[in-house]
Parts: structure tokens; C-alpha cells; sequence
């Protein structure tokens, strides 16, 4: 008798659980049921769209769909995002981001969308810290030095960013305030770009985010000086932390995937959980560690708290930039 009822509870907890899949399933409406565009602000080989890469293959293994990355960079990423924050609310169109979606409302209160108002978190990804980078002619080996230097020529040295408004530039600005120094900003549309100028001696300094620095700061065609973390990384133990070198400043890099605001829960959800079954595994996160990223993961909810914490860490960048408007 026991058996029988033993039997029929598990056959019970069973038919539970497929009823609740299947009502799952049909919450999400069968999603993806046609591709699915994840739409980056900045160019191929850049941070933000290894980042995106990752997770379109992440989420076409999992869900059994096509994730295509698109690149559509330019103004800080402001392009990219107007185009999903127009797109219909299907989750069939993404927005793979990062602290510079978070500053540029910050900086253009006049911009088509809202970070908060436009668009639904789904999943922080990765964060990374900055590196600032030098080229080897300038003859510096410390920040310490590179302050010196800046001071005795005020306005002279320039420095690269991915765009008006991007972290670099955000971020550059706060060092140099802190740092009591004048520097010439030269914004480009992406990583690649920047550091090919920084390589060629065009430009002096940057803060690249470890992707882009690392490999040239290990062949010897840069010379880092400085990370942007409150630790030191362990893709460079060797270089010290700005507050290490005099500097009270730290911040890192973080990436993340939005869709538009109204997107069904459901969809939020699926993407939420299958992303962060991808980001645990050992050869997602092999990956992000050999490009110098630090996995986050976490909730809607947890990403939404990371997104209010940064908008008020970054108020006080714009400001200090003085490009708000």
C-alpha cells in the first residue's frame, strides 16, 4: 500500500513539474521562435561586443535559437541603444551595454531615451578594471611621474577614449582632477581604434579596459602605470592600483544586456537564467578570465541595484568633466 501511494505521489510531483515547464514555456510565448539581434554600441573587437559574443553563443546553446551580435557603434553607444530602446517589446532585440549607457543620460538630458525609463535590466555579465596605458617614448615609469610630467606641460599631452562620455573619458577626467593636471581628450568610436593611435605614439596615455591593454602591454608596445580597481587584477599583479600610487580614485568596467521596457517577464527571466547557466560554466569563464574580466551574473533585480549604485558614482564624473547639458 505504501508503495502504491509512494507511486503515485512521485508520478504526482512529475506530472507538477512538466505542467509547470510547459507553462513556462508558454509564458515566454516559445521563445526565440526567429533570430535575435543583440545590438552593440562600438565596434567588433572592442569589450562590450567580446562580451556580447559570449552571450549569443551562451544563449543559442542553451535556447536553441539564433543570437546575432550587431554593431552599430558611435556616440558613446547612445546609436545602439536608441535603436532597441525603439525596438517592439518581444525580446527579439537586446542591448548589450555597460557604465557608459549608465552616464550618458547623465551627461545629454536631451538624448530619445532613458536608461531606467527605456529599458528592463537582464543580466550584468562581466566587469573588468581599466589600465592606464602609456606609450613607451614618454619616458614614464610611475603615475607619479606621468603627474610630473602633465604638470610641467599643461594642455600638451592628450589622451584617448571610445567616445564623449564613454568611462575612459569619464574616468580620465576624475584622475585628472584628482591629479591637479590638464590633459587634451581625443575621443574615437571604439577601443581598437584608440590604442592603434596610442601604439603609433599619437596620442600619450589612456584608460583601456585590460581586453584592449594587456596583449600590447605584454609585447612591450605599451607601458602600464596603474589599474582602475580597488585591488590589484590578477591578469596584472605586477601593477600597482591608482590609490597604490597616490591617486584616491578606483572604478572598474562592467557590461550588461538589456531589453526594452515592457518586455514580457517571462522573457526576461528565460534570458536571465539560461545567461547565468552560461556564465558558470568553465569555459564561459575561462574565457572572460583569459580577457581579463571578472564574471557577475545575478538577477534582474541584482543588476537594476548595480545600475542605481553607478548612476550616482558616475553623476560626480560628469560633473567633474563639466559636460552635462
Amino acid at each position: 500500500m505504501k508503495s502504491v501511494k509512494a507511486a503515485v505521489l512521485a508520478a504526482a510531483v512529475v506530472a507538477a513539474t512538466i505542467v509547470s515547464s510547459s507553462a513556462g514555456a508558454q509564458d515566454a510565448g516559445g521563445y526565440p521562435n526567429k533570430p535575435v539581434r543583440i545590438v552593440v554600441g562600438f565596434v567588433p573587437g572592442s569589450s562590450m561586443d567580446a562580451v556580447a559574443r559570449l552571450m549569443a553563443n551562451e544563449w543559442s546553446q542553451r535556447l536553441k535559437g539564433q543570437f546575432v551580435v550587431e554593431n552599430r557603434p558611435g556616440a558613446a553607444s547612445a546609436i545602439a541603444a536608441d535603436i532597441v530602446a525603439r525596438a517592439p517589446k518581444d525580446g527579439y532585440t537586446l542591448l548589450t551595454g555597460g557604465t557608459v549607457n549608465v552616464s550618458t543620460g547623465l551627461i545629454n538630458t536631451k538624448q530619445s531615451f532613458d536608461i531606467v525609463r527605456d529599458f528592463t535590466p537582464v543580466i550584468a555579465v562581466a566587469g573588468q578594471p581599466m589600465i592606464l596605458a602609456v606609450h613607451p617614448s614618454l619616458g614614464v615609469n610611475s603615475v607619479a611621474e606621468f603627474i610630473a610630467l602633465a604638470k610641467s606641460k599643461p594642455g600638451a599631452l592628450s589622451y584617448g577614449s571610445t567616445g564623449i562620455g564613454a568611462t575612459p573619458h569619464l574616468f580620465t577626467e576624475l584622475f585628472a582632477q584628482r591629479a591637479g593636471i590638464k590633459m587634451t581628450h581625443v575621443p574615437y568610436q571604439g577601443s581598437p581604434q584608440a590604442m592603434t593611435d596610442l601604439i603609433a605614439g599619437r596620442i600619450e596615455l589612456m584608460f583601456s579596459p585590460a581586453t584592449a591593454a594587456l596583449p600590447l602591454i605584454q609585447a612591450g608596445k605599451l607601458k602600464a602605470l596603474a589599474v582602475s580597481s580597488a585591488k590589484r587584477t590578477a591578469a596584472a599583479p605586477q601593477v600597482p592600483t591608482l590609490k597604490e600610487a597616490g591617486v584616491d580614485l578606483d572604478a572598474t568596467v562592467w557590461f550588461g544586456i538589456w531589453a526594452p521596457a515592457g518586455t514580457p517577464r517571462a522573457v526576461v527571466d528565460l534570458l536571465s537564467r539560461t545567461g547565468n547557466e552560461g556564465l558558470k560554466t568553465p569555459e564561459a569563464q575561462a574565457i572572460l578570465t583569459a580577457q581579463g574580466f571578472d564574471p557577475i551574473g545575478g538577477s534582474p533585480d541584482d543588476f537594476a541595484k548595480l545600475q542605481a549604485d553607478e548612476l550616482a558614482k558616475w553623476k560626480t564624473a560628469v560633473e567633474a568633466a563639466g559636460i552635462g547639458k
